[in-house]
This record gives structure tokens, C-alpha cells and sequence, in this order.
């Protein structure tokens, strides 16, 4: 089962509350941490590490606290996975270049890599306005659908 990391999930939360919330300005970790009930300390590691990736900017000082670092419509989920995650695969045969002993009979490497890019293609199209946006507002992306013969 393809599942994102906890990382990654608080990662996403976070951006969204920062695209909910512009009139704030400068958030502080703490404040998301609370409203979403996620240890504050995890959320700042990777709160800094987004900023790292220059997803988010600081600001130090007593308002100080994070901000996106683009408009949330320019941010896709895919990047923030990314930036927390690096790059994910749905198996390990996917895995760049090193080739296990299956390869010269291996009939699924290839639709499976082409699952893999659909699904970072979704996340690409997803951006966190997107998340932000009330449920009624959002529109289903359902033109990437996923059509594998095996």
C-alpha cells in the first residue's frame, strides 16, 4: 500500500493552515502544532526543513515564525513530499539504474514505473490552494485515471 509518511502529512498540514491563514503573516510552529495536535517539536524539524528547500521562509524575532515562500496556488503536494521524503517509488525495481536479477524476464518494472509517474503527476497537480480550498469549492481531478495492463 502506497502510503505517505507521517513527515509528510504534517508537512502538507502546515502549509495548508499557512494558506489559510495569510492575514497571520509569520506563523510560529507552536500555533500550528496546537491547532492540529501534532508535536510541536517533529513540526518544527520539518518546518525548517521546508524552509531548507525554500518552500517557507522565517522570520526570527517575537512575531517571528514561518510563511510560504510562493503563493500556495504555485506550491504542489508533490514538492512538499519531496522536500520531506524524497523521492518515492512504488517498488523498489523503480529505483534508478541498479537492476535486479529479474530484469531480462521482468514484465511489470515498466507499467509499474508508469504507475509511479501518474500518481507524482497527480501530486503535481495538486497544490495547496487546492488543499485550502473549502471541500465544495474543489474540483475532483479525475483525468489522470490509471489504466495498467499486466
Amino acid at each position: 500500500m502506497l502510503k505517505l509518511t507521517k513527515k509528510a502529512d504534517y508537512g502538507l498540514i502546515a502549509l495548508k493552515y499557512l494558506a489559510e491563514h495569510p492575514e497571520k503573516g509569520a506563523v510560529s510552529a507552536k500555533d500550528v502544532a496546537d491547532a492540529y495536535g501534532i508535536p510541536a517539536q517533529l513540526l518544527a524539524k520539518i518546518l525548517q526543513t521546508l524552509t531548507k528547500k525554500a518552500l517557507l521562509r522565517s522570520h526570527a524575532g517575537m512575531n517571528g515564525g514561518y510563511a510560504l515562500a510562493r503563493s500556495a496556488s504555485e506550491i504542489s503536494a508533490f514538492e512538499v513530499i519531496l522536500a520531506i521524503d524524497g523521492p518515492f517509488f512504488i517498488t523498489s525495481c523503480t529505483k534508478g539504474a541498479k537492476a535486479c536479477d529479474l530484469t531480462p524476464s521482468c514484465t511489470i518494472k515498466e507499467p509499474l514505473a508508469r504507475v509511479n509517474e501518474t500518481i507524482a503527476g497527480v501530486l503535481r497537480s495538486i497544490s495547496i490552494q487546492d488543499l485550502a480550498e473549502p471541500a465544495p469549492a474543489r474540483e475532483v481531478k479525475t483525468d489522470r485515471l490509471i489504466s495498467l495492463t499486466l
